[in-house]
Protein backbone atom coordinates (compact mmCIF):
# COMPACT_ATOMS: atom_id res chain seq x y z
CA UNK A 1 0.00 0.00 0.00
CA UNK A 2 1.46 3.41 -0.87
CA UNK A 3 2.58 5.59 2.04
CA UNK A 4 2.86 8.90 0.22
CA UNK A 5 0.92 11.96 1.32
CA UNK A 6 -2.26 12.69 -0.61
CA UNK A 7 -1.37 15.43 -3.09
CA UNK A 8 -5.04 16.51 -3.22
CA UNK A 9 -6.17 16.64 0.42
CA UNK A 10 -9.84 16.61 1.24
CA UNK A 11 -11.61 19.80 2.27
CA UNK A 12 -11.65 19.63 6.11
CA UNK A 13 -14.95 21.51 6.25
CA UNK A 14 -16.67 18.92 4.07
CA UNK A 15 -15.19 16.13 6.14
CA UNK A 16 -16.42 17.76 9.35
CA UNK A 17 -19.91 18.10 7.86
CA UNK A 18 -19.95 14.39 7.01
CA UNK A 19 -18.69 13.29 10.42
CA UNK A 20 -21.08 15.61 12.22
CA UNK A 21 -24.02 14.21 10.23
CA UNK A 22 -23.17 10.64 11.25
CA UNK A 23 -22.34 11.57 14.86
CA UNK A 24 -25.72 13.28 15.22
CA UNK A 25 -27.51 10.00 14.43
CA UNK A 26 -25.80 8.51 17.50
CA UNK A 27 -25.93 11.45 19.89
CA UNK A 28 -29.42 12.68 18.99
CA UNK A 29 -30.86 9.87 16.90
CA UNK A 30 -31.55 6.15 17.21
CA UNK A 31 -28.16 4.57 16.55
CA UNK A 32 -26.44 2.91 19.53
CA UNK A 33 -23.07 3.29 17.83
CA UNK A 34 -21.48 4.03 14.47
CA UNK A 35 -18.03 3.78 12.97
CA UNK A 36 -16.90 5.71 9.92
CA UNK A 37 -13.73 5.69 7.83
CA UNK A 38 -12.51 7.61 4.80
CA UNK A 39 -9.44 6.61 2.81
CA UNK A 40 -7.64 7.87 -0.27
CA UNK A 41 -4.52 6.84 -2.18
CA UNK A 42 -4.03 3.81 0.04
CA UNK A 43 -4.19 5.67 3.35
CA UNK A 44 -6.80 6.44 5.98
CA UNK A 45 -7.89 10.05 6.01
CA UNK A 46 -10.37 9.74 8.89
CA UNK A 47 -11.52 7.03 11.29
CA UNK A 48 -14.03 7.78 14.03
CA UNK A 49 -16.18 5.73 16.39
CA UNK A 50 -19.26 7.11 18.10
CA UNK A 51 -21.51 5.79 20.86
CA UNK A 52 -21.23 2.50 22.71
CA UNK A 53 -18.21 1.18 20.83
CA UNK A 54 -14.45 1.63 20.49
CA UNK A 55 -12.07 1.79 17.50
CA UNK A 56 -11.51 -1.97 17.61
CA UNK A 57 -15.21 -2.79 17.57
CA UNK A 58 -16.20 -4.87 14.57
CA UNK A 59 -19.61 -4.76 12.91
CA UNK A 60 -21.64 -7.31 10.99
CA UNK A 61 -21.22 -6.09 7.43
CA UNK A 62 -24.51 -7.37 6.01
CA UNK A 63 -24.56 -6.58 2.26
CA UNK A 64 -21.47 -4.36 2.52
CA UNK A 65 -19.64 -7.70 2.71
CA UNK A 66 -20.59 -8.48 -0.88
CA UNK A 67 -17.73 -6.25 -2.02
CA UNK A 68 -15.30 -8.56 -0.22
CA UNK A 69 -16.94 -11.59 -1.84
CA UNK A 70 -16.66 -9.81 -5.17
CA UNK A 71 -12.96 -9.22 -4.61
CA UNK A 72 -12.42 -12.94 -4.07
CA UNK A 73 -14.09 -13.66 -7.40
CA UNK A 74 -12.07 -10.97 -9.16
CA UNK A 75 -8.86 -12.44 -7.80
CA UNK A 76 -9.76 -15.86 -9.15
CA UNK A 77 -10.53 -14.31 -12.53
CA UNK A 78 -7.21 -12.47 -12.54
CA UNK A 79 -5.35 -15.62 -11.52
CA UNK A 80 -6.89 -17.53 -14.42
CA UNK A 81 -8.89 -19.84 -12.13
CA UNK A 82 -12.39 -18.76 -13.18
CA UNK A 83 -14.24 -17.57 -16.27
CA UNK A 84 -17.62 -15.93 -15.82
CA UNK A 85 -18.97 -17.63 -18.95
CA UNK A 86 -18.59 -21.05 -17.33
CA UNK A 87 -21.71 -22.95 -16.35
CA UNK A 88 -21.99 -23.41 -12.60
CA UNK A 89 -22.93 -27.06 -13.04
CA UNK A 90 -19.62 -27.69 -14.82
CA UNK A 91 -17.88 -26.62 -11.63
CA UNK A 92 -20.45 -27.98 -9.13
CA UNK A 93 -22.24 -30.95 -10.75
CA UNK A 94 -24.48 -31.32 -7.69
CA UNK A 95 -26.12 -28.01 -8.64
CA UNK A 96 -27.43 -29.16 -12.04
CA UNK A 97 -30.85 -30.77 -11.26
CA UNK A 98 -34.21 -29.09 -11.89
CA UNK A 99 -33.17 -27.29 -15.05
CA UNK A 100 -30.27 -25.34 -13.54
CA UNK A 101 -27.58 -26.80 -15.80
CA UNK A 102 -27.53 -23.68 -18.03
CA UNK A 103 -26.95 -21.16 -15.21
CA UNK A 104 -23.66 -19.32 -15.71
CA UNK A 105 -21.23 -17.88 -13.19
CA UNK A 106 -21.96 -14.38 -14.52
CA UNK A 107 -25.69 -14.83 -13.91
CA UNK A 108 -24.97 -15.77 -10.30
CA UNK A 109 -22.72 -12.74 -9.88
CA UNK A 110 -25.31 -10.35 -11.39
CA UNK A 111 -28.34 -11.71 -9.51
CA UNK A 112 -30.01 -12.93 -12.68
CA UNK A 113 -29.65 -16.69 -12.10
CA UNK A 114 -33.32 -17.36 -11.35
CA UNK A 115 -33.42 -18.58 -7.72
CA UNK A 116 -33.39 -15.46 -5.50
CA UNK A 117 -34.93 -17.13 -2.42
CA UNK A 118 -33.43 -20.60 -2.69
CA UNK A 119 -33.38 -21.87 0.91
CA UNK A 120 -30.31 -22.78 2.94
CA UNK A 121 -30.79 -22.03 6.61
CA UNK A 122 -29.16 -22.87 9.91
CA UNK A 123 -28.02 -25.53 10.79
CA UNK A 124 -27.89 -27.01 7.27
CA UNK A 125 -25.50 -24.26 6.21
CA UNK A 126 -22.92 -25.67 8.62
CA UNK A 127 -22.32 -28.88 6.67
CA UNK A 128 -20.92 -28.98 3.16
CA UNK A 129 -22.72 -32.18 2.19
CA UNK A 130 -26.04 -30.64 3.24
CA UNK A 131 -25.25 -27.47 1.31
CA UNK A 132 -24.54 -29.49 -1.82
CA UNK A 133 -27.76 -31.47 -1.39
CA UNK A 134 -29.66 -28.19 -1.05
CA UNK A 135 -28.09 -26.88 -4.27
CA UNK A 136 -29.53 -29.88 -6.10
CA UNK A 137 -33.02 -29.36 -4.69
CA UNK A 138 -33.16 -25.67 -5.60
CA UNK A 139 -35.68 -24.82 -8.33
CA UNK A 140 -35.83 -21.91 -10.73
CA UNK A 141 -38.41 -19.17 -10.17
CA UNK A 142 -37.85 -17.90 -13.71
CA UNK A 143 -35.52 -18.67 -16.65
CA UNK A 144 -31.87 -17.80 -15.97
CA UNK A 145 -30.95 -14.39 -17.32
CA UNK A 146 -34.53 -13.18 -17.69
CA UNK A 147 -34.91 -11.13 -14.48
CA UNK A 148 -32.70 -9.05 -12.18
CA UNK A 149 -33.61 -9.83 -8.58
CA UNK A 150 -31.20 -9.82 -5.66
CA UNK A 151 -30.27 -13.36 -4.58
CA UNK A 152 -30.00 -12.58 -0.89
CA UNK A 153 -27.96 -15.59 0.25
CA UNK A 154 -28.13 -18.26 -2.47
CA UNK A 155 -25.64 -16.62 -4.83
CA UNK A 156 -22.93 -16.25 -2.20
CA UNK A 157 -23.20 -19.89 -1.10
CA UNK A 158 -22.58 -20.95 -4.69
CA UNK A 159 -19.66 -18.52 -4.96
CA UNK A 160 -18.16 -20.00 -1.80
CA UNK A 161 -18.36 -23.51 -3.23
CA UNK A 162 -16.88 -22.37 -6.55
CA UNK A 163 -13.94 -20.86 -4.66
CA UNK A 164 -13.38 -24.12 -2.79
CA UNK A 165 -13.55 -26.20 -5.97
CA UNK A 166 -11.05 -23.99 -7.76
CA UNK A 167 -8.59 -23.27 -4.91
CA UNK A 168 -8.94 -26.17 -2.48
CA UNK A 169 -9.61 -23.70 0.34
CA UNK A 170 -12.90 -23.21 2.14
CA UNK A 171 -14.19 -19.72 1.46
CA UNK A 172 -13.48 -18.34 4.95
CA UNK A 173 -9.95 -19.78 4.78
CA UNK A 174 -9.37 -18.22 1.36
CA UNK A 175 -10.48 -14.81 2.62
CA UNK A 176 -8.17 -15.10 5.63
CA UNK A 177 -5.10 -16.56 3.90
CA UNK A 178 -5.20 -14.89 0.48
CA UNK A 179 -6.68 -11.47 1.27
CA UNK A 180 -6.83 -10.53 4.96
CA UNK A 181 -3.34 -11.63 6.00
CA UNK A 182 -1.44 -10.32 2.96
CA UNK A 183 -3.15 -6.94 3.37
CA UNK A 184 -2.90 -6.82 7.16
CA UNK A 185 -6.63 -6.07 7.45
CA UNK A 186 -7.02 -8.39 10.40
CA UNK A 187 -10.43 -7.23 11.61
CA UNK A 188 -12.09 -8.77 8.54
CA UNK A 189 -13.35 -12.24 9.46
CA UNK A 190 -15.99 -14.71 8.39
CA UNK A 191 -17.39 -17.19 10.89
CA UNK A 192 -16.47 -15.58 14.23
CA UNK A 193 -16.85 -18.29 16.91
CA UNK A 194 -19.70 -17.73 19.36
CA UNK A 195 -17.41 -17.37 22.37
CA UNK A 196 -15.30 -14.73 20.59
CA UNK A 197 -18.20 -12.47 19.58
CA UNK A 198 -18.85 -10.68 22.93
CA UNK A 199 -16.67 -7.60 23.21
CA UNK A 200 -15.43 -8.03 19.65
CA UNK A 201 -18.52 -7.76 17.45
CA UNK A 202 -21.12 -5.06 18.14
CA UNK A 203 -24.44 -6.77 18.96
CA UNK A 204 -27.39 -5.96 16.73
CA UNK A 205 -29.78 -3.69 18.66
CA UNK A 206 -33.30 -2.51 17.83
CA UNK A 207 -33.68 1.22 17.23
CA UNK A 208 -37.46 1.37 17.50
CA UNK A 209 -38.54 -1.10 20.21
CA UNK A 210 -40.97 0.55 22.64
CA UNK A 211 -41.72 -2.48 24.81
CA UNK A 212 -40.12 -5.78 25.80
CA UNK A 213 -42.89 -7.66 24.01
CA UNK A 214 -41.86 -6.38 20.57
CA UNK A 215 -39.72 -8.81 18.63
CA UNK A 216 -37.78 -8.17 15.43
CA UNK A 217 -38.77 -9.68 12.13
CA UNK A 218 -36.79 -12.97 12.12
CA UNK A 219 -36.23 -12.70 8.36
CA UNK A 220 -33.96 -10.25 6.60
CA UNK A 221 -30.90 -8.96 8.48
CA UNK A 222 -32.09 -10.00 11.94
CA UNK A 223 -31.28 -13.65 11.38
CA UNK A 224 -27.63 -12.71 11.94
CA UNK A 225 -28.42 -11.48 15.47
CA UNK A 226 -28.22 -15.14 16.56
CA UNK A 227 -24.56 -15.75 17.51
CA UNK A 228 -24.76 -19.32 16.18
CA UNK A 229 -25.95 -18.11 12.77
CA UNK A 230 -23.25 -15.43 12.63
CA UNK A 231 -20.64 -18.07 13.49
CA UNK A 232 -21.93 -20.27 10.66
CA UNK A 233 -20.46 -17.78 8.20
CA UNK A 234 -23.04 -17.12 5.48
CA UNK A 235 -20.64 -15.58 2.93
CA UNK A 236 -22.32 -12.41 1.71
CA UNK A 237 -23.65 -11.02 5.00
CA UNK A 238 -21.88 -12.58 8.01
CA UNK A 239 -18.46 -11.00 7.44
CA UNK A 240 -17.40 -8.67 10.26
CA UNK A 241 -14.85 -5.83 10.18
CA UNK A 242 -14.04 -2.34 11.35
CA UNK A 243 -14.93 0.56 9.10
CA UNK A 244 -11.22 1.33 8.75
CA UNK A 245 -10.45 -2.08 7.31
CA UNK A 246 -13.42 -1.89 4.93
CA UNK A 247 -12.25 1.47 3.58
CA UNK A 248 -8.67 0.16 3.28
CA UNK A 249 -9.88 -3.02 1.59
CA UNK A 250 -11.38 -0.88 -1.17
CA UNK A 251 -8.06 0.97 -1.46
CA UNK A 252 -6.25 -2.36 -1.71
CA UNK A 253 -8.26 -3.29 -4.78
CA UNK A 254 -6.58 -0.36 -6.53
CA UNK A 255 -3.18 -0.06 -4.83
CA UNK A 256 -1.98 -3.29 -3.21
CA UNK A 257 -0.94 -5.25 -6.30
CA UNK A 258 -2.86 -8.25 -4.99
CA UNK A 259 -5.37 -7.90 -7.81
CA UNK A 260 -4.57 -7.53 -11.48
CA UNK A 261 -5.91 -4.15 -12.67
CA UNK A 262 -7.70 -5.73 -15.59
CA UNK A 263 -9.54 -8.10 -13.23
CA UNK A 264 -10.80 -5.20 -11.10
CA UNK A 265 -11.77 -3.35 -14.25
CA UNK A 266 -13.68 -6.40 -15.45
CA UNK A 267 -15.35 -6.80 -12.06
CA UNK A 268 -16.59 -3.23 -11.98
CA UNK A 269 -17.71 -3.07 -15.61
CA UNK A 270 -21.47 -2.57 -15.80
CA UNK A 271 -23.29 -5.69 -17.01
CA UNK A 272 -26.87 -4.43 -16.64
CA UNK A 273 -28.82 -1.34 -15.56
CA UNK A 274 -32.35 -2.15 -14.47
CA UNK A 275 -34.81 -1.67 -11.66
CA UNK A 276 -34.46 -4.66 -9.33
CA UNK A 277 -37.47 -6.92 -9.22
CA UNK A 278 -39.23 -7.78 -5.96
CA UNK A 279 -40.25 -6.18 -2.70
CA UNK A 280 -38.41 -3.14 -1.45
CA UNK A 281 -37.42 -4.86 1.79
CA UNK A 282 -35.48 -7.40 -0.29
CA UNK A 283 -33.73 -4.82 -2.47
CA UNK A 284 -36.41 -4.46 -5.13
CA UNK A 285 -38.35 -1.45 -6.30
CA UNK A 286 -37.05 2.01 -5.53
CA UNK A 287 -37.13 5.02 -7.82
CA UNK A 288 -33.76 4.47 -9.50
CA UNK A 289 -32.31 1.76 -11.66
CA UNK A 290 -29.41 -0.26 -10.28
CA UNK A 291 -26.28 -1.03 -12.28
CA UNK A 292 -24.47 -4.30 -11.61
CA UNK A 293 -20.85 -5.27 -12.02
CA UNK A 294 -19.67 -8.70 -10.86
CA UNK A 295 -21.31 -8.95 -7.41
CA UNK A 296 -21.04 -5.21 -6.72
CA UNK A 297 -23.41 -2.39 -7.48
CA UNK A 298 -21.99 0.38 -9.65
CA UNK A 299 -23.24 3.97 -9.65
CA UNK A 300 -23.65 4.04 -13.42
CA UNK A 301 -26.27 6.42 -14.84
CA UNK A 302 -28.77 6.27 -11.95
CA UNK A 303 -26.80 5.54 -8.73
CA UNK A 304 -29.44 3.13 -7.46
CA UNK A 305 -29.50 0.84 -4.41
CA UNK A 306 -28.45 3.63 -2.03
CA UNK A 307 -25.18 4.46 -3.78
CA UNK A 308 -24.29 8.19 -3.81
CA UNK A 309 -25.16 10.34 -6.79
CA UNK A 310 -22.32 12.81 -6.12
CA UNK A 311 -19.52 10.47 -7.13
CA UNK A 312 -18.45 9.32 -10.57
CA UNK A 313 -20.42 6.78 -12.63
CA UNK A 314 -17.56 4.34 -11.94
CA UNK A 315 -18.13 4.38 -8.16
CA UNK A 316 -18.85 0.85 -6.87
CA UNK A 317 -19.66 -0.91 -3.62
CA UNK A 318 -22.70 -1.96 -1.62
CA UNK A 319 -25.13 -0.56 0.89
CA UNK A 320 -26.07 -2.79 3.80
CA UNK A 321 -28.85 -3.12 6.32
CA UNK A 322 -29.83 -0.99 7.96
CA UNK A 323 -27.62 2.13 7.95
CA UNK A 324 -24.39 0.84 6.39
CA UNK A 325 -22.46 1.70 3.26
CA UNK A 326 -19.10 0.94 1.71
CA UNK A 327 -17.80 2.19 -1.63
CA UNK A 328 -14.80 3.05 -3.77
CA UNK A 329 -14.72 5.78 -6.39
CA UNK A 330 -11.82 4.93 -8.73
CA UNK A 331 -11.96 8.35 -10.40
CA UNK A 332 -11.48 10.34 -7.19
CA UNK A 333 -9.47 7.63 -5.39
CA UNK A 334 -11.81 7.93 -2.39
CA UNK A 335 -13.18 5.02 -0.39
CA UNK A 336 -15.69 5.18 2.43
CA UNK A 337 -17.29 2.94 5.02
CA UNK A 338 -19.94 3.61 7.64
CA UNK A 339 -21.07 0.76 9.90
CA UNK A 340 -23.60 0.60 12.71
CA UNK A 341 -25.27 -1.97 14.95
CA UNK A 342 -28.67 -0.26 15.04
CA UNK A 343 -31.58 -1.87 13.16
CA UNK A 344 -35.32 -1.18 13.04
CA UNK A 345 -37.45 -4.14 14.09
CA UNK A 346 -38.45 -4.53 10.42
CA UNK A 347 -34.77 -4.77 9.49
CA UNK A 348 -34.66 -1.76 7.16
CA UNK A 349 -35.52 1.90 7.57
CA UNK A 350 -37.57 3.35 4.72
CA UNK A 351 -38.95 6.19 6.85
CA UNK A 352 -38.37 9.79 5.73
CA UNK A 353 -35.79 10.21 8.50
CA UNK A 354 -33.96 7.01 7.63
CA UNK A 355 -34.01 7.76 3.92
CA UNK A 356 -32.71 11.28 4.55
CA UNK A 357 -29.83 9.97 6.66
CA UNK A 358 -28.77 7.35 4.13
CA UNK A 359 -28.97 9.85 1.27
CA UNK A 360 -27.13 12.58 3.17
CA UNK A 361 -24.39 10.24 4.33
CA UNK A 362 -23.78 8.76 0.89
CA UNK A 363 -23.73 12.05 -0.97
CA UNK A 364 -21.63 13.89 1.63
CA UNK A 365 -19.10 11.05 1.56
CA UNK A 366 -18.77 10.84 -2.21
CA UNK A 367 -18.71 14.64 -2.42
CA UNK A 368 -15.62 14.88 -0.23
CA UNK A 369 -13.41 14.76 -3.29
CA UNK A 370 -15.40 17.31 -5.27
Amino acid sequence: MPDHVDSHPLDPRRLDTLLSRIRREVEQGPLPSAQVAVARNGRLVAFETYGDAHPGTRYVLQSVGRSVVAGVVWKLIGDGLLDVDEQVAAIIPEFAPNGKETVTVEQVLTHTAGFPFAPLGHPKMLHREQRLAAFGRWRLDYPPGSRFQFHLTSAAWLIAEIVERRTGLAFADYVREQIVRPLGLTSIELGVPVDEQPGSVAPMLATDRTSDEQEPDPWGPWYLSDPKVLAAGEPSHALVATAADVALYFQALEHSGLWKPEAVEEGTRIRLTEQPYGERIYGGGGNRRTSMGLFVTVAGPDAGSNLPSTGSPALFGSAGAAYQLGFMDPESGLSFACLSNGYPLAGYDHSPRGTAFLTDMANLAAGLAG
